[in-house]
């Protein structure tokens, strides 16, 4: 029986226009809550953008795994926080800035997202669509804080090269390329595996009571910490190959039509085994 549906967010959960059907999820949030489902959002957004997104009101029960999954949230509260010893961090945006000065570098620490005053007015109005805390500075270096993560956007579409040039760091941070654009760096070995095993933790919820949906490489992990692991028909190909169903697309509301399915299933006591045809098949 699922107790615990985790999804991520930027092109599975929401469309390509950064939104979702707020009607359509409001019905079946009703139907997770009267089944005693609890609901996730895991992203590489910043918490308090997430509450934004769902309204801070509708968003006191649903837990939040974000920063990259660096934070657990719920109703206001912080409950998990694993960070970046600041050292490590600097050392790690020193080695960024050599490797590009055109690439835009995140700096994120419990209090808020930095960047550099040089950064362009578009990439800025472009990161607020996932950093509702930002500031400005003109050397990171001004950052005492430890880091929740830090993140790197590259427009000119390089970061599987540029990540191949932090290996000196891999033993001491986890590092990945989500995709082209993106780089989440996160403190050693977590990630949204490691901070789902926490919430599945205190929920005392297991794997095979967990349904997860994701689409970029940084969802492997969040597809190992689920027997029910789905990715959306516009995921990668290798989450394609990860995950034991796929859904229709973000923009056909293919989360949230997999979640009626399998609730549906569940409260005709039929086996999951079950799902197929237009909302989900067995790759």
């Amino acid at each position: 029986m699922i107790k615990l549906i985790i999804t991520d967010l930027d092109g599975t959960f929401l469309n390509s226009k950064g939104s979702f059907e707020k009607e359509y999820y409001q019905k079946i949030k009703k139907i997770m809550d009267i089944n005693h489902i609890a609901f996730a959002a895991c992203t590489g957004k910043q918490c308090e953008r997430v509450e934004e997104l769902f309204n801070f009101e509708d968003s006191k029960d649903i837990w939040i795994l974000g920063d990259s999954a660096t934070r657990i949230k719920y109703n206001g509260e912080y409950v998990y926080e694993s960070f970046l010893p600041n050292s490590l961090g600097i050392n790690i945006i020193d080695k960024l800035e050599s490797i590009a000065s055109d690439h835009t570098i995140i700096a994120c620490t419990p209090t808020s997202a930095f960047i550099k005053s040089t950064v362009d007015k578009e990439i800025v109005e472009k990161l607020r669509q996932s950093y509702a805390v930002v500031k400005v500075l003109d050397n990171f270096r001004e950052i005492k804080e430890d880091f929740v993560k830090i993140t790197v956007f590259d427009a000119k579409l390089r970061c599987f090269e540029h990540v191949k040039q932090l290996l000196e760091f891999k033993d001491k941070a986890y590092i990945v390329a989500s995709e082209a654009a993106w780089i989440d760096i996160s403190n050693y070995n977590v990630h949204k595996g490691t901070t789902v095993h926490q919430l599945q933790k205190i929920l005392n919820v297991t794997k095979d009571e967990t349904m997860a949906f994701g689409d970029g490489l940084n969802d492997i992990e969040l597809m190992d910490a689920a027997t029910y692991s789905f990715a959306v028909r516009n995921a990668s190909d290798q989450i394609k190959e990860k995950a034991t169903f796929i859904t229709k697309s973000n923009d056909d509301n293919g989360v949230l039509q997999a979640i009626e399915k399998i609730l549906l299933l569940q409260n005709e006591n039929k086996s999951y085994g079950n799902l197929y045809g237009e909302v989900c098949a067995k790759r």
